[in-house]
């Protein structure tokens, strides 16, 4: 799994056991390997390649990611069944019938000869959806004990169960914001949001980031970096106080994300980066009323997506469903991957 943040590629090694209509997982071993120089700026550059260039760093990366994954398993001495790759998203834009995560499943499969299942998206999308969130099936069968899971990546989403129906969204971009704020003051990212702290919060600013539409608009529905660069980014001009710009965004994710998981009534798992950021999560336990936050264990913490993208794969090559209509807005409940074969020599 790798996010929109680039913190890195998160492997797992995790085994599935279906009990009756219950799941269970147990993790093995996990890590979190941070990219080369070359492949961060390859991927952060990703958006703005030429078609060729791009399928070239679709290979390349395919390969990278495999590469990593044999040396993961040859560590740890463990043979898995299947590998299941998230990739790394350049563009999504559902409402046009297009996403895209490259990472090649072919070159996965041969560079590590291992089985391969990828390209998790693309059915839900050709069926209308959304293609995303595609967690929220792991939420409902693997982490169903909390009211809601929040994860906060490059883009904070929810989900949780109403009416004996997974509702799942994201609620707002995230890291991918923080940390292009970050970088702009030379950090690789604000370390428990110490930086963005003793910045001032805009007031002015904070309306306009919390009125945009996307906010009132009913689930199902994705972001992606196109909807960062579009509207968000141009609110803060040419502006250079980035503290202040890093304190306002940080005021405006916590009342999006509070407000949001009120929705779900309980205790919700927080899981991913931003669940370290120590000002982000005081700011959203702040303005929460009905629900309270709960930050989990460290695995879950740091490793959850990839879990549940283990988990799609588990599902997919055992044909079910991993992937929910009442999530994407898809015509159907359906089965996503493509699956590449590595072990053929």
């Amino acid at each position: 799994m790798s996010g929109t943040s680039l913190d890195g590629v998160d492997i797992v090694a995790c085994e599935f056991l279906k009990v009756g209509e219950t799941w269970r997982y147990n993790t093995i071993e996990g890590s979190t390997i941070k990219y080369t120089p070359q492949m961060y700026q390859r991927l952060l550059n990703s958006h703005t390649l030429c078609g060729r260039d791009l399928a070239l760093l679709h290979s390349d990366y395919g390969t990278y990611i495999g590469n990593l994954v044999r040396n993961f398993v040859q560590d740890i001495n463990f043979t898995p069944d299947i590998v299941a790759s998230h990739g790394y998203t350049v563009f999504h834009e559902p409402q046009l019938g297009m996403t895209l995560q490259i990472g090649s499943g072919a070159h996965i499969a041969t560079a590590c000869g291992i089985n391969c299942v990828c390209d998790f998206r693309t059915t839900d999308v050709a069926l209308g959806g959304n293609g995303a969130p595609l967690v929220p099936i792991g939420d409902q069968l693997l982490f169903g004990n909390y009211a809601g899971c929040l994860n906060i990546g490059g883009f904070a989403n929810l989900s949780f169960t109403n009416n004996n129906q997974r509702i799942a969204y994201d609620i707002c971009p995230a890291n991918f914001v923080f940390n292009l704020l970050a970088r702009k003051m030379d950090l690789e990212y604000d370390v428990s949001g110490n930086t963005g702290r003793k910045g001032k919060c805009d007031s002015q600013l904070l309306d306009l980031l919390n009125s945009n539409n996307y906010y009132n608009t009913p689930a199902p529905k994705s972001l992606g970096r196109e909807f960062v660069e579009q509207q968000v980014l141009p609110l803060f001009g040419n502006r250079t106080d980035y503290d202040n710009l890093l304190c306002t965004y940080y005021h405006h994710a916590a009342q999006q994300i509070a407000a949001n998981i009120d929705l779900a009534q309980g205790q919700v798992l927080v899981t991913g980066g931003g669940a370290y950021n120590t000002f982000l999560m005081e700011l959203i336990a702040q303005n929460c009323k009905i629900s309270t936050p709960i930050i989990g264990k460290k695995t879950d913490v740091e490793l959850k997506e990839a879990i549940i993208f283990a988990f799609l794969g588990a599902l997919r090559i055992s044909n079910q469903t991993n992937c929910l209509k009442s999530v994407t807005g898809a015509k159907f409940d359906n089965i996503g991957g493509c699956v590449y074969l590595g072990n053929t020599l």
